[in-house]
């Protein structure tokens, strides 16, 4: 995490603008849910929807932490980034993924949050020696 997004978020936690249907939220349910990449995902999305975006992120943190290896959640861990004006953290983020397989609609989401950025390498394809 970068120093302007650690400033960024103990900002937006001193200020308290927490969520308030997050706040409401069983802590335990929260964590449970980050435990399984499909449910961190659909909770980071239900964040992202509420404007949460400091919780979003963490709930990445969290999902991210349990599969490194996952791009869907690493993609939408980016373009929250750059949505936050993070856009080198975002750059960190994608290289990444290089040599990784990504979908048109999961790259959509990045480049409609973070504009023109080089997309990762594909995986190569072709006979291993």
């Amino acid at each position: 995490m970068t120093c302007k997004m650690l400033r960024f978020l103990l900002a937006f936690s001193a200020a308290g603008a927490l969520s308030p249907a997050l706040a409401q939220d069983d802590p335990n349910a929260l964590a449970a849910a980050t435990e399984q990449l499909d449910s961190g995902v659909a909770l980071a999305r239900r964040q992202i929807a509420a404007s949460d975006l400091p919780g979003a992120l963490g709930t990445l943190e969290r999902v991210l932490f349990a599969y490194p290896e996952a791009v869907p959640p690493r993609l939408l861990y980016a373009a929250l980034l750059c949505r936050l004006d993070d856009r080198q953290g975002a750059e960190l983020e994608l290289s990444l993924l290089e040599a990784k397989p990504i979908a048109d609609s999961d790259w959509a989401g990045v480049a409609a949050a973070c504009g023109p950025v080089p997309r990762p390498a594909p995986p190569r394809r072709g006979k291993r020696r």
